[in-house]
């Protein structure tokens, strides 16, 4: 037991040090109730606003690339003892360097009255 509590106090430790930031929706719930100054001076210029139905819209783009490295892929077909042995047995292999990819992640705040009233996100670079 003497040595068990050393142990889980060293992996409790490890495990905190491991924190995550904090997720897009609880940063950008931070903007909502602040006004429109407020919100350019934090993000700068969107990339474009529309106004409708008294609400004006604020949209900004960010786009990025990253690195998907490379590896190994089977060949075109299932090998002699298919599943997940593809590739292993019977398929062909092809080495692939890195390859890059674009992402992009628009966000749209919603102002009602000069004021933050809520906000939405699309896009496989929104993390």
């Amino acid at each position: 037991m003497r040595r068990i509590l050393p142990l889980l106090a060293v992996t409790a430790l490890a495990l905190s040090a491991c924190a995550t930031r904090p997720s897009l929706p609880e940063r950008l719930s931070t903007y909502v109730g602040r006004s429109e100054l407020e919100l350019v001076s934090a993000l700068g210029v969107p990339t474009r606003s529309y106004e409708t139905g008294g609400e004006k819209f604020l949209a900004y783009e960010e786009q990025s690339t990253i690195a998907l490295p490379g590896g190994v892929a089977g060949g075109p077909f299932y090998g002699p003892f298919g599943g997940p042995w593809r590739g292993y047995y019977g398929g062909a292999y092809a080495g692939f360097g890195t390859t890059y990819a674009p992402v992009q992640c628009d966000v749209t705040f919603a102002l009602r009255q000069g004021r933050v009233a809520s906000f939405t996100y699309r896009g496989q670079g929104c993390s």
